[in-house]
């Protein structure tokens, strides 16, 4: 592996790229191979099975059914791929909002690829930004020019040779990083772009950052086995820092600090799993700046997006405060056991004093029926509020797996939602409404072709 400053390359097919301005070669190149390994360490652990490895050595590849969708050929690297997916269409409905996704050209979504790449390495904050290459053999450059390789030599490349294949060049503005990718855009799309991207993230934040901000966890990021992306990972690509959870902020749970989001992102993040209680989403992933969302299921990563920029607003308190209520009615019945009062009213930063509950509850629950129904809480501590979201939305939902889509074809699906009075109760049939009813409780969506995209 080769430490080289930026560079003006043009020729990613060769070795020409790693022989330009080889006089200005890094004098540290001891320490950046150092930074190598331990970056191959936090990604893969100490053993990397062949067919992980191999899942992942994909490059960003558009579909030839919708020009600006990304292709995933395998299980695995939906990790990258997916937030790369949501920041490329984050770029392009915030500057061609109404713009027909089937008239971008390959040299605009090349362009948009670029620039997503760059938006997700600039929020490392790094004082410089380290782009791993891959030096190709002749073998690769026999496959990338159309000649005919066997089966058997393409599948020969380890994780060694990937290695010892490494160079990374170093950048001081994110221009130059831009400028770069954009003249060497094979470096992004072909075989090992996916992972070349992951160690340039890594190495531009540094390793030991990278480490302190995972904190409790010593799993690597890609999982031994099954090769999935860890949440830290899928944080990391998000938002630029690699922490474990999910929630707003940090939480002290059993004595120790476990770092979640720390402020509104860009894109957002929804997963099936807080469905089944296994975390808790915070407002700031479900509230992003732009109305695109990760989509989480148990083993992939989908992007729902939507032209509608009023979902991107934030939360209003009456909405967050609705949300927290019917979190503790998880069968949709429009009330809670008034026992559940101070809880929802600590939890809602409301004020949750005794007495002050206990009077409450009274008021609330007149009849002592024992339950507290939505609308009298509503009316009583938010009279008036209003949403912020519209009623009615079109979305759209993107799975780069083509064998989730149907017809195997990678496309941008289709549908329109509609924000009900309550909560549809029977959301645990259809996965795809589980996980958006994480953040509109009473959301029902209407596909057009009639069936509900797999989130798998």
């Amino acid at each position: 592996m080769q430490m080289l400053n930026g560079s003006d390359g043009h020729d990613t097919n060769s070795s020409a790229l790693a022989l330009e301005n080889k006089d200005n070669m890094s004098a540290g190149s001891a320490s950046v191979e150092r930074e190598l390994a331990s970056t191959r360490r936090l990604l893969w652990g100490e053993h990397v099975k062949e067919d992980v490895f191999r899942r992942w050595a994909q490059g960003f590849q558009f579909s030839p059914d919708e020009p600006s969708a990304l292709i995933q050929q395998e299980g695995g690297p939906c990790a990258a791929i997916a937030p790369v997916q949501g920041f490329l269409l984050k770029i392009l409905l915030s500057e061609t909002p109404g713009h027909s996704f089937q008239d971008l050209t390959s040299e605009k979504c090349n362009s948009l690829l670029v620039r997503a790449v760059c938006t997700i390495l600039s929020q490392c904050l790094a004082p410089k930004y380290n782009v791993a290459v891959h030096r190709k053999s002749d073998t690769d450059a026999e496959t990338s020019s159309g000649h005919t390789v066997s089966a058997e030599e393409q599948s020969c490349e380890t994780i060694e040779h990937f290695h010892r294949r490494i160079e990374v060049h170093s950048f001081q503005t994110l221009s130059e990083v831009e400028a770069f990718y954009t003249r060497n855009i094979r470096i992004l799309k072909d075989k090992y772009g996916v992972l070349l991207l992951l160690y340039s993230v890594i190495l531009s934040k540094g390793v030991a950052t990278v480490e302190t901000e995972l904190a409790e966890l010593s799993d690597p990021l890609i999982h031994s086995t099954y090769g999935y992306g860890s949440q830290g990972l899928i944080n990391l690509m998000l938002t630029g820092r690699a922490v474990a959870h999910v929630w707003d902020h940090d939480q002290v749970v059993g004595g120790l600090r476990l770092r979640g989001i720390e402020k509104q992102n860009d894109i957002g993040f929804l997963t099936i799993m807080e469905h089944m209680q296994y975390c808790t989403v915070g407002s700031f992933y479900k509230n992003p700046k732009h109305p695109v969302w990760v989509l989480a299921s148990e083993t992939h990563l989908t992007v729902l997006f939507s032209l509608e920029r009023r979902l991107a607003a934030p939360e209003t308190a009456g909405e967050s405060a609705e949300r927290i209520f019917r979190s503790f009615d998880p069968e949709g019945n429009n009330f809670i056991p008034s026992a559940a009062l101070q809880d929802v009213l600590c939890a809602a930063d409301l004020v949750s004093e005794p007495e002050y509950v206990e009077l409450m509850r009274r008021k609330l629950d007149s009849e002592n029926l024992g339950i507290i129904l939505l609308s009298a809480f509503m009316d009583e501590f938010f009279p008036g509020c209003e949403r912020g979201a519209p009623d009615t939305f079109t979305f759209h939902h993107y799975n780069g797996l083509s064998r989730s889509n149907p017809g195997g074809r990678v496309v941008y699906r289709t549908g329109r939602a509609a924000l009900l009075e309550c909560p549809m109760r029977a959301a645990s049939t259809d996965p795809m409404l589980t996980c958006l009813q994480t953040k509109w409780p009473s959301i029902d969506v209407v596909w057009d072709d009639g069936q509900s995209p797999s989130l798998n």
